[in-house]
């Protein structure tokens, strides 16, 4: 089992040691994905089939493990959405990246959204696909069934195989077939090394009342059939933002950039093509 390629390391100003891939060299803003939340996750397996064609239309690319994710260092610490978001920023300062493009799903989302609003001059453009940090966190759990199963079976221990991990993952997409058996192990090695507060301890916060805060242009996506974050988050986008659109998809789940990345990576790189309104 591997967790999927090795990039670079580096270490904070607090100690934290995080690991990135960093690829092309191109000129202009640098694109930075940012993963989701679910057991075992890391920038890799969240983004494979996306990041490299970012790179080859000419971007620098960043992709980062989230702390007490991928390779990353995994802290006993409480998980919230501000430790999160210091410990990108620490990477973006680290690596002199004062302007970039977010791209963040699920959790990933909220962090770009929170990103955004502390520092407006460092975010140039947002992807969004289904952000979380959009409503209370009791009623992502009460409403969710993806969220209620995720966090019950790391718990349990049951995503240590991969036959667990792929029944979890499964949730993750409308089409389950699509997930590839070198992902649920990428995800197995991962979650091993987890310790159970990277979930239990998890706090974001609802942004929602901050949304009109946003100065950049904004691209979302969303699956109709999410079992994680529900798609009514994207008519809260659209109600409070300035300068968004959103694609809404039938028959598909949380992992747009996953079950239609081909159109999800065409039109990124069609909106990273615009001109700023």
């Amino acid at each position: 089992m591997g967790a999927g390629p090795q990039g670079h390391f580096i270490t904070l100003n607090d100690g934290l040691r995080l690991h990135y891939l960093d690829l092309g060299a191109g000129q202009g803003e640098p694109v930075v994905f940012i993963h989701g939340s679910g057991p075992g996750a890391s920038g890799h397996s969240n983004f494979k089939q996306n990041y490299s064609q970012f790179a080859a239309a000419g971007y620098r690319v960043i992709v980062p493990d989230l702390p007490g994710y991928g390779a990353s260092d995994k802290p006993e610490t409480i998980y919230s959405l501000d430790f999160f978001v210091t410990a990108l920023s620490g990477l973006l300062d680290a690596l002199d990246i004062q302007r970039c493009v977010l791209i963040g799903n699920s959790l990933g989302g909220a962090i770009a959204i929170k990103l955004a609003l502390d520092q407006p001059a460092r975010v140039s453009k947002l992807v969004l696909m289904a952000p979380g940090g959009l409503m209370e966190k009791e009623q992502y759990y009460l409403q969710m069934e993806g969220i209620q199963k995720m966090g019950a079976a790391f718990a349990a221990g049951e995503l240590n195989d991969p036959a667990g991990m792929r029944r979890l993952l499964g949730l993750q997409l409308f089409d389950p077939s699509l997930i590839s058996a070198e992902t649920v192990d990428e995800r197995v090695s991962v979650v091993l090394q987890q310790p159970r507060c990277v979930l239990s301890s998890m706090q974001v916060p609802n942004l929602a009342n901050r949304l009109g805060e946003l100065q950049c242009p904004i691209l979302g996506f969303w699956g109709m059939n999410d079992k994680f974050c529900p798609a009514s988050g994207a008519q809260t986008m659209l109600e409070a933002c300035r300068h968004i659109r959103f694609v809404l998809l039938s028959e598909c789940g949380h992992w747009v950039m996953v079950e239609h990345r081909e159109l999800f990576n065409r039109q990124c790189l069609d909106f990273l093509a615009e001109a700023k309104p």
